[in-house]
């Protein structure tokens, strides 16, 4: 399932039209502009995000046999396609394409393997969540003209089905016992029967309605407030609704007390898949756990220097306490003023950037709040913009109660959601044209998020981090996803309970026992998503550190980060190759 993506990654029309009519350098551009156009054909979700709004009136139902098998054939139709072209015959960029495209399409074709459309829910990112961003007008699809709004309604039929098949999977699921851990479906409920409003205008699918642009003429602002009503109260919360009393009275007496995927019927195989597309390595469970106990062990030791620094006299968890209770650490009152936060930082390190990066990008960007809705159950994440100024690239965080709001991560944060982090790799890559489609649309978190983490290392160089306790803040960032490694692999592959997760996260790093639950439930609806991150930021520290021996003093932090970013996102082993070759070519 893709619907995680939206939290972070959640590109208008006339950028991706622009990009579709460049000139064909190549034979095999235009086979990849082909997979591209497809691809969208049967994915017009993927063309929203990607700012072409030509499908904006339908909405691909991705649970459904149908659906999988039209996939299953479009990446078998362009896998035999492939072998019309020799890699050693293409240009050095058409090789590069060719490498990332193959190892796309024999993933793609790997993970349909596994009946993922059986357990098609959690409380993170699923199909619901993902239509609901849509339909309150904080999404991908545009509320500007009035055939935005008639797109939309219809786009409402295809979240039926989509429910009405979720429905009947989950009931496959059960036939096979292939079902959810009972405490995802515990923290889906409430999140459903919050959508379950007695009043249409209380709905956040009726928020476009009250936002009608006040050029519309005055029949269709009729009209389409009384559409919207009618389809609300007859269409969204009765899907809604069926959705709530299955799961409530049907699915939840059947769910697993058991919480790894290993669990489920060939979940060791699925994992291991998992593993390997999620790092797109070859790495396996018990070195991916390896990996993790020892940064745990190293970034514990710099967390130790920390509190030696501002001379605090207990035990690191002691320590951890005390930045997570001192008033001192919440100096807010308004969610405006934790706005005002990350402005201060942006405005600070903004300076430093020319002596880091030699290319940024045009994309416009903003700092907002999250919607209040949706607040209580996302993390902070960027959503992607548009170079044509139709969308900026937005960093989003939430805010449940401001005075609550700590301040000594916000640093960290800001680098690896904003700049230079997503906004940057994500917008960079989404202006060069050079950047098949076909592969702007793949996915690579292990790239992606390891770029967001090592981009938190860059601090120092930025002007931040000049506070130890935005330091630890780093170094928190890092063991947080460090320990990622060790618990997923733990409930995953090595049988931890989640009572044994929670308390390894409780041992190791700063964090609420609230947030170590959230995340260790998080881990055990998604497995694999979170190894990706640590994975990716030691692979980009590698090649870094490997470039800075060869070179000597030749060494150039900004050409590096033009390699590392020049090419778009793209599995590690094909990237560790590109970094070697520029390495190479620098003697």
């Amino acid at each position: 399932m893709r619907y995680w993506l939206f939290i972070f990654f959640v590109i208008g029309s006339k950028m991706a039209l622009a990009q579709t009519a460049a000139p064909v350098a190549s034979g095999f551009q235009a086979f990849l502009n082909a997979y591209y156009e497809d691809y969208l054909k049967l994915n017009p979700t993927v063309a929203s995000q990607m700012g072409d709004y030509r499908y904006n009136d339908q909405l691909e139902n991705e649970l459904s046999q149908p659906y999988r098998q039209q996939m299953k054939q479009l990446y078998t139709r362009y896998v035999n396609g492939l072998k019309n072209y020799q890699p050693n015959q293409l240009s050095e960029r058409d090789r590069l394409s060719y490498q990332i495209f193959r190892y796309d399409l024999d993933r793609n074709l790997e993970a349909m393997q596994f009946p993922i459309e059986l357990t098609p829910l959690n409380q993170m990112g699923d199909f619901r969540l993902y239509f609901s961003q849509l339909g309150s007008g904080s999404g991908n699809h545009p509320f500007k003209s009035v055939k935005d709004y008639d797109d939309f309604l219809k786009r409402i039929n295809g979240f039926v089905a989509q429910t009405d098949t979720a429905i009947a999977n989950l009931r496959k699921g059960i036939a096979q016992q292939y079902v959810h851990p009972k405490v995802v479906i515990e923290k889906v409920l409430p999140q459903l029967k919050a959508m379950l409003v007695d009043e249409v205008t209380k709905s956040l699918f009726y928020t476009p309605v009250k936002n009608i642009p006040v050029s519309f003429p005055e029949g269709d602002k009729q009209r389409l407030s009384t559409a919207y009503t009618a389809a609300i109260r007859q269409q969204i919360i009765p899907a809604y609704k069926r959705l709530f009393t299955f799961l409530e009275s049907e699915y939840l007496p059947r769910t697993r007390q058991t919480v790894s995927i290993e669990a489920m019927p060939n979940g060791k195989a699925q994992y291991a898949s998992l593993v390997k597309g999620q790092t797109t390595t070859n790495m396996t469970p018990d070195e991916v756990h390896a990996l993790g106990l020892s940064e745990v062990k190293r970034i514990r030791q710099a967390m130790e220097g920390v509190k030696q620094q501002v001379g605090f006299t207990g035990d690191l968890k002691s320590f951890f306490q005390y930045v997570f209770t001192d008033r001192k650490f919440f100096p807010f009152q308004t969610e405006e003023d934790v706005l005002a936060g990350y402005q201060q930082i942006y405005q600070r390190m903004k300076p430093q950037l020319p002596s880091l990066f030699n290319t940024v990008p045009k994309t416009a960007f903003e700092i907002r709040a999250i919607e209040k809705y949706r607040a209580a159950a996302s993390a902070a994440h960027y959503m992607r913009g548009t170079p044509d100024g139709s969308r900026p690239g937005v960093f989003y965080f939430p805010v449940l109660e401001a005075k609550e709001y700590s301040n000594w991560r916000m640093e960290d944060l800001f680098l690896h959601e904003a700049i230079p982090g997503h906004h940057y790799q994500i917008s960079l890559q989404n202006e060069n044209e050079a950047i098949t489609n076909a592969q702007k649309i793949g996915r690579y978190g292990a790239y992606v998020e390891g770029w967001g983490l090592y981009a938190e290392s860059l601090g120092k160089a930025l002007g931040l981090y000049t506070d130890p306790y935005q330091t630890l803040g780093r170094y928190y960032g890092e063991i947080h996803r460090a320990i990622r490694l060790v618990v997923d692999t733990g409930i995953h592959h090595k049988g931890w309970s989640r009572e044994q997760a929670i308390q390894y996260s409780l041992d190791n790093e700063p964090i609420t026992e609230a947030n170590a639950i959230q995340e260790i439930e998080r881990y055990i609806a998604m497995p694999g998503q979170a190894l990706s991150y640590k994975v990716g930021e030691l692979k980009i520290m590698e090649m870094r550190q490997k470039a800075e021996k060869a070179l000597g003093n030749r060494f150039d932090i900004r050409a590096f980060h033009d390699q590392v970013l020049k090419d778009g996102a793209m599995p590690l082993a094909i990237f560790e190759a590109k970094l070697d070759s520029w390495i190479r070519s620098q003697h």
